[in-house]
């Protein structure tokens, strides 16, 4: 079987957005994995609010820390995104093919998305740890992505494994939604014109992805939480602290964790944060992805048209 050239652009086009929108929005990015990251009673709380984090990497003229891990979030952004965009889109164009339909229906979509997902939570999940652990160790004192991925056994690098499974939910949704609201608003587009609406404006592009991210993530918040919390770094000096708390650190202990100390509230912990950043960090990328989408189709249209002219010319010769 061939290579999918409409699937390749698909997911060269999202990773581009997804690398675009994870950079501009990393301090954000950081402030609130830090946030949520902290399991303790109120209290003992060092950070109250989200501007505490900020506060703090002001106050300790550690400002240029909350890029810590940037290369590592990058890399895991773009290759998550490449991985799931070809997966979603060459399921969906297979489905489709296969079933002789023109339109996919919103129980096959979230089938499809969620095993896009499920492929790309598996391959990025060292990378995905690796970046929380840094965003989340003491301003100044994140280590390399290598130091990183090798001070714990290598199942230490899959840590929250189960949960990034659960939460291929969360684009499934996500990704549904945005579909289906992008065909009814194109089709009304198209019924009150002459000409056929192709794409979406980026204004259009950036409030549909904004709404389906927004539901997404209310849906599947409690399950983010507890993630986050299983991959933060241990930020004590002790060290037998930090084997005992690392040895605590499964799905239901962190669930009991945070019901004893929070409440059930504390499940929500972050929330605002964290669909203010997915928010803007979705609707970003599906902008940049709807408007780069045609350009990067007739690069590789004719990177591909190159590649066959060269080829033709050499078995001429």
């Amino acid at each position: 079987m061939g290579i999918d050239l409409e699937s390749v652009s698909e997911a060269t086009s999202g990773a581009i957005g997804s690398l675009l929108s994870t950079t501009i929005l990393y301090p954000l990015d950081t402030c609130k994995t830090k946030y949520q990251a902290e399991a303790r009673a109120h209290g003992q709380q060092k950070y109250r609010k989200l501007t505490d984090v900020l506060w703090e990497a002001i106050s300790t003229r550690q400002v240029l820390s909350l890029y810590q891990g940037i290369g590592t979030k990058n890399l895991q952004s773009f290759i998550s995104q490449f991985v799931y965009f070809y997966g979603y889109s060459y399921f969906k164009r297979l489905y489709m093919e296969k079933s002789g339909l023109k339109k996919i229906g919103t129980k096959a979509n979230l089938i499809i998305a969620a095993a896009a997902g499920a492929c790309t939570a598996v391959i990025t999940q060292p990378l995905d740890t690796a970046s929380s652990r840094m965003q989340t160790s003491a301003f100044g004192k994140s280590k390399g992505l290598w130091e990183t991925l090798t001070e714990g056994s290598w199942s230490d690098a899959f840590d929250g494994l189960g949960i990034s499974l659960l939460l291929t939910s969360n684009p499934a949704i996500q990704y549904t939604v945005f579909d289906q609201l992008k065909q009814k608003l194109l089709m009304r587009n198209k019924n009150g014109a002459e000409k056929t609406a192709v794409t979406l404006s980026a204004f259009s592009a950036f409030v549909l992805g904004a709404l389906s991210k927004s539901i997404a993530t209310f849906l599947t918040y409690p399950a983010i939480r507890c993630k986050v919390v299983i991959q933060a770094a241990d930020t004590d000096d002790d060290e037998t602290k930090k084997a005992q708390r690392k040895s605590k650190k499964t799905i239901f202990a962190v669930i009991c964790a945070i019901w004893e100390r929070e409440g059930i509230f504390g499940f929500f912990k972050g929330l605002h944060a964290q669909i203010l950043k997915t928010v803007l960090s979705s609707a970003l990328l599906l902008m940049i992805k709807e408007k780069i989408a045609a350009t990067t189709w007739v690069l590789i249209l004719a990177i591909r048209r190159y590649l066959f002219l060269t080829r033709g010319r050499l078995k001429s010769t």
